[in-house]
């Protein structure tokens, strides 16, 4: 049996001995306060058309996971959304702590690097993040967290062409709160988490949260000493809520984070090809050499949201933000001693942006116009060293130096408003027209004797391969449709058809000196390095139809979607080696971004809650099965290589498995320890990925089985919820699973049968691999006053 099948066995076996020890119970249920209807079965509520609204009434894919669900979790940050998100990849990012990867329905962005637009759209309180950097969020102080599928354009400041997550903070209350929150656990793990709120008068209310999160490495560097994959931050969070009238009030917040954690490398999947050095046995120890920068990486924001209530239809928003973060971190790719591959970088972003939105409420027409301004910067500079490279071709401390950087001015109009044909049947339409005006410059640089004076290095420039400088605006009119139909007070059914747009952009790591020449004039003109340079705008063509519904007295509300993606233009970046002197080694690189690819994307999702069982043993327990299921089938129908060729039937769809489902089993009760009164919580929650493939060629070293993770806690509860201890259990099998990648590596086979591989950067060979946490327990306490 294949690794998929017997994870999906193990998954089928475990939701089947909860459904049937839940059965025999189902029907003995009893009447429960009003009190409890509403906490247990209240409809869940959320903003993913711009307007707080019941999730069944809202005709598009959105999963919502409020703050109390994800605490009794152990949630820890918003990659672990992704357990409980049919069709959604949330990742730590390769050689990184704290930037994101994301996917959602095969659609996203790999490369953290400047010059990409993300294909997910990562917003805190209605302000979106221009790049992934310090987007692993963590969660704490959270109402909620929202994850949108598919194409987001004509209700969100931003359009993003594969979905949205949204991280909503809470508000603040008219009573003064305090609450405190202590972690301890494997790998001596210390959380500290503090919140607070006061009114300061009837109409002003501030508040903020504070986070020390650290815990020790899952391996160690056995090289230079020190910890791998641990884990240093430091966050914190600042609000002012102020009602200036009944009808205007602002919100203004804050928020920074620092991250002080050891650099993340990576395991060697291979044996070192110059040097020998063995494969090491802990997939979390590496022996990675690269120490002359420190890792480090901050960042934060503030924004200022208005709210005017004009009148009982009309209401006027606006959202200003400013953020910026910086990073620096050393990349050792060949992760060994030796500078066969080894990249110190830096990172810096920054972003401002304007939001302006107009809703009305009617009889039969609601709906919101809005138009969105950014004005962002991201910079990237970082060194290659290819010192063994370069002493093999007399240029002793080789070193590719580049400079990017990436200017984003956009503007956008946009609209979204739903009409009542009936009392039945509403017609939604939306349209939206953005301008992205990008401006680069590509500084790229040949050194010898080593790392440049950015890195503190005595390098010195030889060449320059690369001086770029460059701008292009893209345009595009997006519409939306949708129509919805209530079969009864508590199902509906809806068909929609969206159009998801992600501007063009230029290529920060491309070499103009290997530019081609097209028209084979012998001369390499100004307007090829251009092409050569710059990648198109993609676009997606989204069709969705669904069902939802809430059903025995709002004991079981589920949602089915199936869903068909036409995507065309898919920017493909990679990086591939490049030979300037002709002797078959080499000695540099490039950054190749072209619009090669078209693809055809269908699956099917299906989740929802089930209480099934109420009352049985007293007057208060309850049994609660939540679930999710995904199934995708993405498919290249083009997909022309770097020589022209289309090989899209040797191509794969990167972080897109073909099943995700997780499984979810709650049981609470009353329980008395020592004469206090409380309430008892179980959780267990089971979460299933199909067969993964880090990069769309597929690579049998770095592609990643499908696996199970299995995940436990307990929770008790004070009457009135002064205190609550907590035990969490994540990962209790120690299943090990590869996350990300690097690979600068052709792998073959022998005559004889034994597998070969040819570096095709460096000469280590670089095939390395980041896995996801092994097994952790932690011991909470809280105290909420």
């Amino acid at each position: 049996m294949s690794a998929q099948n017997t994870g999906l066995v193990r998954f089928g076996l475990v939701s089947a001995m909860a459904l049937a020890l839940a059965m025999p119970v189902a029907t003995a249920q009893e009447e429960a306060s009003e009190e409890d209807e509403a906490r247990r079965f209240g409809p869940v509520l959320v903003t993913a058309q711009r307007r707080e609204e019941n999730l069944l009434d809202v005709p598009v894919s959105v999963s919502a996971f409020d703050g109390d669900l994800l605490e009794d979790l152990g949630v820890a940050d918003l990659t672990e959304v992704a357990k409980i998100s049919p069709n959604v990849t949330l990742e730590v990012s390769r050689g990184t702590n704290t930037t994101l990867t994301a996917f959602i329905r095969g659609v996203g962005q790999q490369d953290p690097v400047a010059g990409f637009e993300a294909g997910v759209g990562i917003y805190i309180d209605d302000v979106y993040l221009n790049r992934p950097q310090g987007a692993v969020l963590d969660v704490f102080d959270v109402e909620r967290i929202e994850v949108l599928r598919g194409p987001q354009g004509t209700l969100y400041g931003r359009n993003t062409i594969g979905g949205a997550v949204k991280y909503v903070t809470r508000g603040l209350g008219d009573e003064p709160m305090f609450k405190a929150d202590l972690a301890l656990g494997s790998f001596n793990q210390r959380d500290l988490i503090l919140t607070a709120g006061v009114p300061l008068s009837d109409t002003f209310r501030i508040g903020g949260s504070f986070a020390m999160l650290q815990r020790d490495g899952f391996g160690e560097n056995i090289n230079i000493g020190g910890d791998n994959y641990d884990k240093n931050i430091t966050a914190g969070r600042l609000s002012a809520e102020w009602d200036i009238t009944p009808d205007f009030n602002l919100r203004a917040s804050a928020d920074y984070l620092t991250d002080k954690s050891s650099p993340r490398q990576g395991h060697r999947l291979i044996p070192g090809q110059f040097s020998g050095a063995p494969v090491l046995d802990d997939v979390f120890d590496t022996r990675a050499g690269l120490n002359v920068v420190e890792q480090d990486a901050e960042g934060g924001g503030a924004s200022l949201v208005a709210e005017w209530t004009i009148n009982d239809a009309f209401s006027l928003k606006s959202v200003t933000a400013y953020r910026e973060d910086e990073s620096t971190t050393p990349i050792d790719f060949d992760s060994l001693p030796s500078g066969d591959l080894d990249v110190p970088a830096i990172y810096e972003n920054d972003q401002f942006s304007q939001e302006f939105l107009l809703s009305y409420d009617g009889d039969r027409l609601n709906g919101v116009a809005g138009v969105y301004y950014l004005d962002a910067n991201a910079s990237t500079v970082f060194d290659v060293l290819l010192a063994n490279t370069g002493n093999l071709i007399s240029l002793p401390g080789l070193n590719a130096q580049t400079f990017g950087d990436v200017a984003t001015e956009t503007w956008a109009i946009f609209g979204d408003f739903s009409y009542d044909l009936t009392d039945a049947l509403t017609l939604t339409v939306g349209a939206r027209y953005t301008e992205d005006e990008r401006t680069s410059q590509v500084l790229r640089r040949t050194f010898v004797g080593g790392f440049s004076d950015f890195f503190g290095g005595s390098g010195v420039a030889i060449a320059t391969t690369s001086d770029f400088n460059g701008s292009q605006t893209f345009d595009d009119f997006s519409p939306r449709v949708s129509l919805g139909y209530a079969l009864n007070d508590t199902s509906n059914v809806y068909a929609t058809y969206s159009q998801g747009f992600k501007g063009g952009s230029f290529d920060p790591r491309g070499q103009t000196s290997a530019a081609p020449d097209l028209d084979q004039n012998g001369t390499v003109s100004a307007e090829e390095v251009f092409e050569f340079m710059q990648f198109d705008s993609e676009e997606v063509d989204s069709f969705e139809v669904g069902y939802k519904a809430s059903q025995l007295d709002g004991r079981v509300s589920y949602s089915l979607a199936a869903f068909y993606n036409d995507y065309s233009d898919i920017q493909i970046p990679g990086s591939v080696g490049v030979d300037t002197t002709g002797d078959g080694v080499n000695d540099t690189f490039t950054g190749v971004t072209t619009n090669a690819g078209a693809a055809t994307i269908w699956g099917v999702e299906f989740e929802g809650n089930a209480t099934l069982l109420e009352g049985q043993f007293n007057d208060s327990d309850l049994l609660n099965l939540g679930w999710s299921v995904g199934y995708i089938d993405a498919e290249y129908d083009e997909f022309i290589d770097a020589f022209g060729n289309d090989v899209s039937d040797q191509r794969v769809f990167q972080n897109t498995p073909d099943w995700t489902a997780s499984g979810r089993l709650a049981y609470e009760t009353p329980f008395t320890i020592a004469n206090n009164d409380g309430t008892l919580l179980l959780n267990t929650l089971v979460s299933y990925r199909g067969d993964t493939s880090q990069f769309e060629t597929p690579n049998e070293f770095l592609d990643q089985e499908a696996y199970t993770l299995i995940d436990a806690g307990i929770q008790w509860e004070t009457e009135g919820g002064s205190w609550t201890f907590s035990l969490n259990g994540k990962n209790l099998t120690d299943e090990e699973y590869i996350v990300a990648g690097y690979n600068f590596v052709n792998v073959g086979t022998a005559a004889n049968g034994t597998r070969t591989f040819t570096p095709t950067l460096g000469l280590e060979g670089t095939l390395t691999a980041f896995y996801g946490n092994p097994r952790t327990v932690t011991v909470g306490a809280s105290y909420r006053y």
